[in-house]
Protein backbone atom coordinates (compact mmCIF):
# COMPACT_ATOMS: atom_id res chain seq x y z
CA UNK A 1 0.00 0.00 0.00
CA UNK A 2 1.97 3.00 -1.06
CA UNK A 3 -0.28 5.53 0.56
CA UNK A 4 -3.83 6.24 2.43
CA UNK A 5 -7.17 7.31 0.90
CA UNK A 6 -9.73 8.69 2.92
CA UNK A 7 -13.39 9.27 1.48
CA UNK A 8 -15.34 12.43 3.41
CA UNK A 9 -18.10 14.64 2.68
CA UNK A 10 -21.79 15.35 3.74
CA UNK A 11 -24.15 12.46 4.43
CA UNK A 12 -25.43 10.91 1.44
CA UNK A 13 -23.28 12.15 -1.36
CA UNK A 14 -22.09 8.71 -2.28
CA UNK A 15 -19.18 7.73 -0.08
CA UNK A 16 -19.90 4.57 0.29
CA UNK A 17 -20.97 3.59 -3.38
CA UNK A 18 -17.42 4.90 -4.11
CA UNK A 19 -15.76 2.73 -1.45
CA UNK A 20 -17.52 0.03 -2.65
CA UNK A 21 -16.47 0.40 -6.13
CA UNK A 22 -12.46 0.97 -5.11
CA UNK A 23 -12.62 -2.09 -2.72
CA UNK A 24 -13.97 -3.39 -5.52
CA UNK A 25 -16.57 -5.37 -3.25
CA UNK A 26 -20.14 -4.14 -1.65
CA UNK A 27 -18.36 -4.49 1.63
CA UNK A 28 -20.26 -0.58 3.00
CA UNK A 29 -23.88 -0.89 3.47
CA UNK A 30 -25.72 1.23 0.74
CA UNK A 31 -28.92 2.86 0.87
CA UNK A 32 -30.98 5.96 0.16
CA UNK A 33 -31.37 6.84 3.69
CA UNK A 34 -28.42 9.88 5.12
CA UNK A 35 -26.49 8.98 7.60
CA UNK A 36 -25.93 4.97 7.11
CA UNK A 37 -22.59 5.01 7.76
CA UNK A 38 -21.25 5.47 11.50
CA UNK A 39 -18.07 3.80 11.70
CA UNK A 40 -14.77 4.34 9.91
CA UNK A 41 -13.80 1.35 7.27
CA UNK A 42 -10.43 0.72 5.96
CA UNK A 43 -9.85 -1.85 3.01
CA UNK A 44 -7.30 -2.57 0.47
CA UNK A 45 -8.34 -0.56 -2.84
CA UNK A 46 -7.35 -1.11 -6.34
CA UNK A 47 -7.77 1.72 -9.21
CA UNK A 48 -5.95 0.60 -12.40
CA UNK A 49 -2.35 -0.07 -11.18
CA UNK A 50 -2.54 1.64 -8.11
CA UNK A 51 -2.68 0.33 -5.24
CA UNK A 52 -3.84 2.01 -2.14
CA UNK A 53 -5.63 1.48 1.37
CA UNK A 54 -9.13 3.29 1.15
CA UNK A 55 -11.05 4.49 4.28
CA UNK A 56 -14.50 5.15 4.39
CA UNK A 57 -15.87 7.46 6.58
CA UNK A 58 -19.15 8.96 8.21
CA UNK A 59 -20.92 11.78 6.99
CA UNK A 60 -19.62 14.86 8.20
CA UNK A 61 -21.89 16.78 10.57
CA UNK A 62 -21.52 20.26 11.59
CA UNK A 63 -21.98 19.18 15.43
CA UNK A 64 -19.29 19.36 18.00
CA UNK A 65 -20.76 18.26 21.38
CA UNK A 66 -20.83 14.64 22.49
CA UNK A 67 -24.28 13.67 20.43
CA UNK A 68 -23.81 10.72 17.73
CA UNK A 69 -23.47 13.29 15.38
CA UNK A 70 -20.77 14.64 17.39
CA UNK A 71 -18.77 11.62 17.89
CA UNK A 72 -19.47 10.64 14.38
CA UNK A 73 -17.61 13.75 13.36
CA UNK A 74 -14.57 13.32 15.43
CA UNK A 75 -14.13 9.44 14.64
CA UNK A 76 -13.72 10.93 10.42
CA UNK A 77 -11.48 13.80 12.12
CA UNK A 78 -9.18 11.02 13.35
CA UNK A 79 -9.28 9.25 9.70
CA UNK A 80 -8.29 12.77 7.77
CA UNK A 81 -5.43 13.25 10.41
CA UNK A 82 -4.53 9.92 9.71
CA UNK A 83 -4.92 9.70 6.17
CA UNK A 84 -2.25 10.43 2.97
CA UNK A 85 -5.08 12.01 1.11
CA UNK A 86 -8.41 13.20 1.41
CA UNK A 87 -11.09 12.44 -1.48
CA UNK A 88 -13.64 15.52 -0.32
CA UNK A 89 -16.83 14.31 -2.19
CA UNK A 90 -20.04 16.76 -2.80
CA UNK A 91 -23.31 15.90 -4.92
CA UNK A 92 -22.95 17.82 -8.23
CA UNK A 93 -27.32 17.50 -8.69
CA UNK A 94 -27.44 19.04 -5.14
CA UNK A 95 -24.90 22.03 -5.47
CA UNK A 96 -22.19 23.10 -3.00
CA UNK A 97 -24.30 23.47 0.20
CA UNK A 98 -23.17 25.64 3.01
CA UNK A 99 -21.58 22.69 4.93
CA UNK A 100 -19.83 21.79 2.41
CA UNK A 101 -18.34 25.31 2.27
CA UNK A 102 -17.50 24.65 5.98
CA UNK A 103 -15.86 21.66 5.77
CA UNK A 104 -13.86 22.36 2.34
CA UNK A 105 -12.11 25.49 4.83
CA UNK A 106 -11.58 22.55 7.48
CA UNK A 107 -9.77 20.26 4.79
CA UNK A 108 -7.88 22.79 3.45
CA UNK A 109 -6.18 23.47 6.78
CA UNK A 110 -6.08 19.90 8.22
CA UNK A 111 -4.89 18.14 4.89
CA UNK A 112 -1.83 18.04 2.84
CA UNK A 113 -3.49 16.65 -0.33
CA UNK A 114 -6.80 16.84 -0.83
CA UNK A 115 -8.93 16.12 -4.19
CA UNK A 116 -12.40 16.97 -4.69
CA UNK A 117 -14.72 14.89 -6.29
CA UNK A 118 -18.02 16.06 -7.81
CA UNK A 119 -20.32 12.64 -7.92
CA UNK A 120 -23.10 11.89 -9.24
CA UNK A 121 -21.99 14.26 -11.98
CA UNK A 122 -23.76 12.09 -14.75
CA UNK A 123 -25.95 14.06 -17.29
CA UNK A 124 -26.85 17.79 -17.76
CA UNK A 125 -28.26 17.98 -14.59
CA UNK A 126 -25.18 17.89 -12.60
CA UNK A 127 -23.36 21.04 -14.41
CA UNK A 128 -24.06 23.72 -12.05
CA UNK A 129 -23.29 21.97 -9.03
CA UNK A 130 -19.92 21.31 -11.18
CA UNK A 131 -19.53 25.08 -12.02
CA UNK A 132 -20.23 25.60 -8.08
CA UNK A 133 -17.57 23.13 -6.73
CA UNK A 134 -14.88 25.85 -8.59
CA UNK A 135 -15.61 28.18 -6.05
CA UNK A 136 -14.39 26.06 -3.34
CA UNK A 137 -10.73 26.72 -3.52
CA UNK A 138 -9.97 23.19 -3.50
CA UNK A 139 -8.77 23.03 -6.81
CA UNK A 140 -10.69 21.67 -9.99
CA UNK A 141 -13.15 19.12 -9.03
CA UNK A 142 -13.43 15.41 -11.02
CA UNK A 143 -16.31 14.68 -11.77
CA UNK A 144 -17.57 10.94 -11.56
CA UNK A 145 -20.70 8.78 -10.54
CA UNK A 146 -19.13 6.21 -8.18
CA UNK A 147 -22.82 4.59 -8.86
CA UNK A 148 -22.37 3.92 -13.14
CA UNK A 149 -18.03 3.98 -12.51
CA UNK A 150 -17.37 7.39 -15.05
CA UNK A 151 -14.70 9.84 -14.33
CA UNK A 152 -12.17 7.14 -12.53
CA UNK A 153 -9.65 7.53 -15.70
CA UNK A 154 -9.41 11.35 -14.27
CA UNK A 155 -9.41 10.84 -10.42
CA UNK A 156 -6.59 7.84 -11.37
CA UNK A 157 -4.81 10.65 -13.20
CA UNK A 158 -4.88 12.85 -10.20
CA UNK A 159 -4.35 10.41 -7.68
CA UNK A 160 -0.99 9.17 -10.09
CA UNK A 161 1.62 12.10 -9.04
CA UNK A 162 0.69 11.58 -5.70
CA UNK A 163 1.51 8.10 -5.25
CA UNK A 164 4.83 8.43 -6.69
CA UNK A 165 5.55 10.56 -4.26
CA UNK A 166 4.66 8.45 -1.24
CA UNK A 167 6.29 5.56 -2.95
CA UNK A 168 9.34 7.30 -3.27
CA UNK A 169 9.07 8.82 0.19
CA UNK A 170 8.29 5.24 1.47
CA UNK A 171 11.25 3.75 -0.26
CA UNK A 172 13.73 6.78 1.04
CA UNK A 173 12.13 6.02 4.68
CA UNK A 174 12.72 2.10 4.44
CA UNK A 175 14.60 0.66 7.36
CA UNK A 176 17.74 -1.19 6.43
CA UNK A 177 16.61 -4.69 6.07
CA UNK A 178 20.14 -6.51 5.21
CA UNK A 179 20.60 -7.66 8.72
CA UNK A 180 22.32 -10.98 9.54
CA UNK A 181 19.44 -13.11 11.81
CA UNK A 182 20.26 -15.60 14.15
CA UNK A 183 20.16 -19.39 12.98
CA UNK A 184 18.96 -20.97 16.19
CA UNK A 185 14.98 -20.21 17.00
CA UNK A 186 13.99 -18.00 20.03
CA UNK A 187 14.08 -20.66 22.96
CA UNK A 188 10.85 -18.44 24.49
CA UNK A 189 8.70 -18.17 21.70
CA UNK A 190 6.02 -19.73 21.83
CA UNK A 191 6.00 -22.78 19.20
CA UNK A 192 2.42 -23.02 17.13
CA UNK A 193 1.68 -25.97 14.88
CA UNK A 194 1.42 -24.76 11.28
CA UNK A 195 -2.43 -24.49 10.92
CA UNK A 196 -2.67 -22.05 13.87
CA UNK A 197 0.10 -19.37 13.09
CA UNK A 198 -2.56 -16.74 11.42
CA UNK A 199 -0.60 -14.54 8.43
CA UNK A 200 -1.05 -10.73 7.45
CA UNK A 201 -2.86 -12.34 4.35
CA UNK A 202 -4.77 -14.80 6.54
CA UNK A 203 -5.28 -13.65 9.97
CA UNK A 204 -7.50 -15.15 12.41
CA UNK A 205 -11.06 -13.78 11.67
CA UNK A 206 -13.05 -13.40 14.65
CA UNK A 207 -16.82 -12.43 15.18
CA UNK A 208 -17.59 -10.39 17.71
CA UNK A 209 -21.91 -10.78 17.45
CA UNK A 210 -24.72 -9.69 19.78
CA UNK A 211 -27.62 -7.95 20.96
CA UNK A 212 -27.71 -4.47 20.55
CA UNK A 213 -26.16 -2.60 23.37
CA UNK A 214 -24.19 -5.53 24.96
CA UNK A 215 -20.90 -3.68 24.63
CA UNK A 216 -19.47 -5.31 21.54
CA UNK A 217 -17.81 -2.19 20.24
CA UNK A 218 -16.53 -0.84 23.50
CA UNK A 219 -14.84 -4.41 23.95
CA UNK A 220 -12.68 -3.76 20.95
CA UNK A 221 -11.80 -0.79 21.51
CA UNK A 222 -11.04 -1.78 25.05
CA UNK A 223 -8.93 -4.73 23.18
CA UNK A 224 -6.75 -2.08 20.54
CA UNK A 225 -6.10 0.45 23.11
CA UNK A 226 -7.83 3.51 21.54
CA UNK A 227 -10.90 4.45 20.26
CA UNK A 228 -11.21 2.82 16.97
CA UNK A 229 -15.34 2.44 16.98
CA UNK A 230 -18.30 4.84 16.97
CA UNK A 231 -19.73 3.87 21.24
CA UNK A 232 -21.77 5.16 22.85
CA UNK A 233 -25.54 4.77 25.47
CA UNK A 234 -27.66 4.85 22.32
CA UNK A 235 -28.37 1.04 21.14
CA UNK A 236 -27.73 -0.27 17.55
CA UNK A 237 -25.15 2.28 16.39
CA UNK A 238 -23.30 0.09 14.98
CA UNK A 239 -24.63 -0.57 11.14
CA UNK A 240 -22.01 -2.33 9.07
CA UNK A 241 -19.65 -5.17 10.18
CA UNK A 242 -16.59 -3.22 10.67
CA UNK A 243 -13.14 -5.48 10.49
CA UNK A 244 -9.63 -4.03 12.04
CA UNK A 245 -6.82 -6.02 11.54
CA UNK A 246 -4.51 -6.03 14.76
CA UNK A 247 -1.52 -8.05 15.97
CA UNK A 248 -1.71 -9.76 19.43
CA UNK A 249 1.51 -11.54 20.71
CA UNK A 250 2.83 -12.25 16.95
CA UNK A 251 -0.50 -13.56 15.86
CA UNK A 252 -2.22 -11.85 13.34
CA UNK A 253 -5.96 -11.23 13.89
CA UNK A 254 -8.85 -10.09 12.32
CA UNK A 255 -11.59 -8.35 14.70
CA UNK A 256 -15.24 -7.77 13.33
CA UNK A 257 -17.58 -5.88 15.08
CA UNK A 258 -21.25 -6.33 13.63
CA UNK A 259 -24.54 -4.65 14.36
CA UNK A 260 -26.31 -6.10 17.18
CA UNK A 261 -29.04 -8.55 16.27
CA UNK A 262 -32.68 -8.51 17.84
CA UNK A 263 -35.53 -10.72 17.21
CA UNK A 264 -36.48 -11.62 13.61
CA UNK A 265 -40.12 -9.56 14.54
CA UNK A 266 -38.65 -6.70 15.62
CA UNK A 267 -36.71 -5.95 12.89
CA UNK A 268 -38.89 -4.12 10.08
CA UNK A 269 -36.64 -1.62 8.28
CA UNK A 270 -34.66 -2.05 5.14
CA UNK A 271 -31.42 -0.63 6.88
CA UNK A 272 -31.90 -3.48 9.74
CA UNK A 273 -32.14 -6.08 7.37
CA UNK A 274 -29.33 -4.88 5.46
CA UNK A 275 -27.49 -4.15 9.05
CA UNK A 276 -28.34 -7.97 10.31
CA UNK A 277 -27.51 -9.85 7.02
CA UNK A 278 -24.15 -8.10 6.89
CA UNK A 279 -24.22 -9.67 10.66
CA UNK A 280 -24.51 -13.25 9.65
CA UNK A 281 -22.18 -12.60 6.60
CA UNK A 282 -19.39 -12.13 9.24
CA UNK A 283 -20.34 -14.83 11.05
CA UNK A 284 -20.08 -17.43 7.88
CA UNK A 285 -16.68 -15.86 7.45
CA UNK A 286 -15.28 -16.17 10.67
CA UNK A 287 -13.41 -18.58 12.87
CA UNK A 288 -14.00 -18.02 15.76
CA UNK A 289 -17.32 -15.70 17.28
CA UNK A 290 -17.00 -14.18 20.67
CA UNK A 291 -20.74 -14.07 21.41
CA UNK A 292 -21.09 -10.90 23.81
CA UNK A 293 -23.72 -11.06 26.56
CA UNK A 294 -24.89 -8.28 28.99
CA UNK A 295 -24.69 -9.24 31.93
CA UNK A 296 -27.11 -7.76 33.78
CA UNK A 297 -29.66 -10.03 30.98
CA UNK A 298 -27.76 -12.62 30.56
CA UNK A 299 -28.63 -15.82 27.77
CA UNK A 300 -32.06 -13.94 26.82
CA UNK A 301 -33.86 -16.22 24.17
CA UNK A 302 -31.93 -14.00 20.92
CA UNK A 303 -28.52 -15.00 22.72
CA UNK A 304 -29.47 -18.40 22.44
CA UNK A 305 -30.78 -18.19 18.61
CA UNK A 306 -27.50 -16.22 18.21
CA UNK A 307 -25.73 -18.84 19.61
CA UNK A 308 -27.20 -21.92 17.80
CA UNK A 309 -26.44 -20.08 14.45
CA UNK A 310 -23.08 -19.61 15.33
CA UNK A 311 -23.02 -23.55 15.84
CA UNK A 312 -24.80 -24.65 12.86
CA UNK A 313 -22.37 -22.87 10.88
CA UNK A 314 -19.63 -24.96 12.56
CA UNK A 315 -17.98 -22.20 14.44
CA UNK A 316 -16.05 -21.90 17.45
CA UNK A 317 -17.67 -20.04 19.59
CA UNK A 318 -16.45 -18.20 23.33
CA UNK A 319 -18.82 -16.30 25.29
CA UNK A 320 -18.18 -12.94 26.98
CA UNK A 321 -20.21 -12.06 29.64
CA UNK A 322 -20.00 -8.00 29.68
CA UNK A 323 -20.54 -5.69 32.58
CA UNK A 324 -20.15 -8.14 34.86
CA UNK A 325 -19.09 -5.52 37.48
CA UNK A 326 -22.94 -4.29 37.73
CA UNK A 327 -23.57 -8.07 39.21
CA UNK A 328 -24.57 -8.36 42.50
CA UNK A 329 -24.99 -12.51 42.91
CA UNK A 330 -22.08 -13.70 40.74
CA UNK A 331 -22.46 -16.97 41.59
CA UNK A 332 -25.89 -17.58 40.95
CA UNK A 333 -25.50 -15.77 37.60
CA UNK A 334 -22.73 -17.87 36.63
CA UNK A 335 -25.01 -21.06 37.86
CA UNK A 336 -28.24 -19.48 35.59
CA UNK A 337 -25.88 -19.17 32.73
CA UNK A 338 -24.28 -22.69 32.57
CA UNK A 339 -27.89 -24.24 32.93
CA UNK A 340 -29.12 -22.39 30.20
CA UNK A 341 -26.05 -23.14 27.95
CA UNK A 342 -26.38 -26.85 28.98
CA UNK A 343 -30.26 -27.53 28.88
CA UNK A 344 -31.01 -25.23 25.67
CA UNK A 345 -27.14 -25.62 23.32
CA UNK A 346 -27.41 -29.62 23.67
CA UNK A 347 -25.56 -29.72 20.10
CA UNK A 348 -22.26 -28.36 22.07
CA UNK A 349 -21.08 -28.72 25.35
CA UNK A 350 -18.06 -27.27 27.34
CA UNK A 351 -18.62 -23.30 25.84
CA UNK A 352 -16.10 -21.04 27.21
CA UNK A 353 -17.70 -18.41 29.22
CA UNK A 354 -15.34 -15.60 29.97
CA UNK A 355 -16.72 -12.62 32.24
CA UNK A 356 -15.38 -9.02 32.02
CA UNK A 357 -15.98 -5.36 31.86
CA UNK A 358 -15.19 -3.86 28.40
CA UNK A 359 -15.59 -0.66 29.62
CA UNK A 360 -13.29 -0.91 32.67
CA UNK A 361 -11.13 -3.88 30.79
CA UNK A 362 -11.03 -5.85 33.86
CA UNK A 363 -11.37 -9.12 32.72
CA UNK A 364 -10.82 -8.56 29.15
CA UNK A 365 -6.79 -9.80 29.06
CA UNK A 366 -8.55 -13.62 29.39
CA UNK A 367 -10.44 -13.38 26.15
CA UNK A 368 -7.78 -13.34 23.55
CA UNK A 369 -6.05 -16.80 24.96
CA UNK A 370 -9.25 -18.19 25.47
CA UNK A 371 -9.84 -17.15 21.84
CA UNK A 372 -6.82 -19.18 20.23
CA UNK A 373 -7.15 -22.25 22.71
CA UNK A 374 -10.56 -22.94 21.15
CA UNK A 375 -9.32 -22.16 17.90
CA UNK A 376 -6.77 -24.75 18.12
CA UNK A 377 -9.22 -27.21 19.53
CA UNK A 378 -11.46 -26.20 16.26
CA UNK A 379 -8.72 -27.40 14.40
CA UNK A 380 -8.38 -30.91 15.88
CA UNK A 381 -7.12 -33.69 13.99
CA UNK A 382 -7.67 -37.25 15.53
CA UNK A 383 -5.09 -39.83 14.15
CA UNK A 384 -7.26 -42.65 12.09
CA UNK A 385 -5.34 -45.39 14.43
CA UNK A 386 -6.30 -43.50 17.70
CA UNK A 387 -10.03 -43.10 16.03
CA UNK A 388 -10.64 -46.50 15.33
CA UNK A 389 -9.14 -48.11 18.68
CA UNK A 390 -11.36 -45.38 20.64
CA UNK A 391 -14.37 -46.70 18.36
CA UNK A 392 -14.01 -50.14 18.99
CA UNK A 393 -13.91 -49.30 23.06
CA UNK A 394 -17.15 -47.50 22.48
CA UNK A 395 -18.90 -50.57 20.68
CA UNK A 396 -17.68 -52.63 23.28
CA UNK A 397 -19.14 -50.58 25.95
CA UNK A 398 -22.33 -49.60 24.06
CA UNK A 399 -22.84 -51.72 21.21
CA UNK A 400 -25.41 -50.41 18.61
CA UNK A 401 -29.03 -51.24 18.56
CA UNK A 402 -30.92 -53.76 16.59
CA UNK A 403 -32.36 -52.57 13.28
CA UNK A 404 -35.47 -53.10 12.01
CA UNK A 405 -34.67 -56.46 10.28
CA UNK A 406 -34.14 -58.04 13.44
CA UNK A 407 -30.08 -57.86 13.38
CA UNK A 408 -27.51 -55.77 14.97
CA UNK A 409 -26.36 -52.69 13.52
CA UNK A 410 -23.17 -52.39 12.71
CA UNK A 411 -20.08 -49.91 12.24
CA UNK A 412 -17.10 -51.21 10.45
CA UNK A 413 -14.56 -48.00 11.08
CA UNK A 414 -14.43 -44.14 11.23
CA UNK A 415 -12.42 -41.65 9.39
CA UNK A 416 -11.74 -37.71 10.36
CA UNK A 417 -12.71 -35.95 6.93
CA UNK A 418 -11.77 -32.80 7.77
CA UNK A 419 -11.19 -30.00 10.86
CA UNK A 420 -13.09 -26.58 10.94
CA UNK A 421 -14.85 -28.14 12.60
CA UNK A 422 -13.70 -31.57 13.33
CA UNK A 423 -15.63 -33.92 11.27
CA UNK A 424 -16.04 -37.40 11.47
CA UNK A 425 -17.39 -40.13 9.01
CA UNK A 426 -18.84 -43.96 10.03
CA UNK A 427 -18.77 -46.55 7.36
CA UNK A 428 -20.98 -49.13 7.76
CA UNK A 429 -23.43 -50.92 5.58
CA UNK A 430 -26.37 -50.25 7.47
CA UNK A 431 -25.12 -45.98 8.53
CA UNK A 432 -28.38 -44.40 7.41
CA UNK A 433 -30.15 -46.42 10.11
CA UNK A 434 -28.23 -45.78 13.19
CA UNK A 435 -30.76 -43.64 15.97
CA UNK A 436 -29.60 -39.98 16.53
CA UNK A 437 -29.16 -40.77 19.91
CA UNK A 438 -26.48 -43.54 19.18
CA UNK A 439 -24.32 -40.34 16.94
CA UNK A 440 -24.90 -38.20 20.15
CA UNK A 441 -23.76 -41.23 22.53
CA UNK A 442 -20.36 -41.32 20.02
CA UNK A 443 -20.13 -37.49 19.67
CA UNK A 444 -19.50 -37.26 24.13
CA UNK A 445 -17.56 -40.09 23.63
CA UNK A 446 -15.13 -37.92 21.11
CA UNK A 447 -15.54 -34.95 23.50
CA UNK A 448 -14.76 -37.50 26.52
CA UNK A 449 -11.76 -38.91 25.33
CA UNK A 450 -10.39 -36.44 23.01
CA UNK A 451 -10.64 -33.06 24.84
CA UNK A 452 -13.27 -31.78 22.17
CA UNK A 453 -15.35 -30.02 24.72
CA UNK A 454 -16.32 -26.53 23.35
CA UNK A 455 -16.22 -26.55 19.73
CA UNK A 456 -18.82 -28.35 17.26
CA UNK A 457 -18.30 -31.76 16.20
CA UNK A 458 -20.00 -33.49 12.94
CA UNK A 459 -20.47 -37.32 12.66
CA UNK A 460 -21.47 -38.55 9.33
CA UNK A 461 -22.51 -41.69 8.25
CA UNK A 462 -21.45 -43.58 4.90
CA UNK A 463 -22.51 -46.96 3.52
CA UNK A 464 -19.46 -48.79 1.84
CA UNK A 465 -20.00 -50.01 -1.48
CA UNK A 466 -21.25 -53.75 -1.87
CA UNK A 467 -19.17 -56.15 -3.27
CA UNK A 468 -21.80 -58.61 -4.14
CA UNK A 469 -24.44 -56.07 -5.74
Amino acid sequence: MSFRLAIVGRPNVGKSTLFNRLAGSRLALVDDTPGVTRDRRAHAARLQDLRFEVIDTAGLEDATDDSLQGRMRRLTERAVAMADVCLFVIDARAGVTPTDEIFADILRKRSGHVILAANKAEGAAAEPGVYEAFGLGLGDPVQISAEHGEGMNDLYARLMPLADGFEARAEAEAPETDVALPEDDDPDAEALPAYAAPTPERPLQVAVVGRPNAGKSTLINTILGEERLLTGPEAGITRDAIATKWTWQGREIRLVDTAGLRRQARVQEKLEHLAVNDTFRAIQYAQVVVLVLDAEQPLEKQDLTIARKVVDEGRALVIAVNKWDSVQNRTETMALIKDRLQTSLQQIRGVRVVTMSALTGKGVDKLLPTVFEIFDLWNTRVPTGALNRWLSAMLEAHPPPMGSHGKRLTIRYATQAKTRPPTFYLFSSTAGKLPDSYLRYLANGLRDDFGLDGIPIRIHTRSGKNPYA
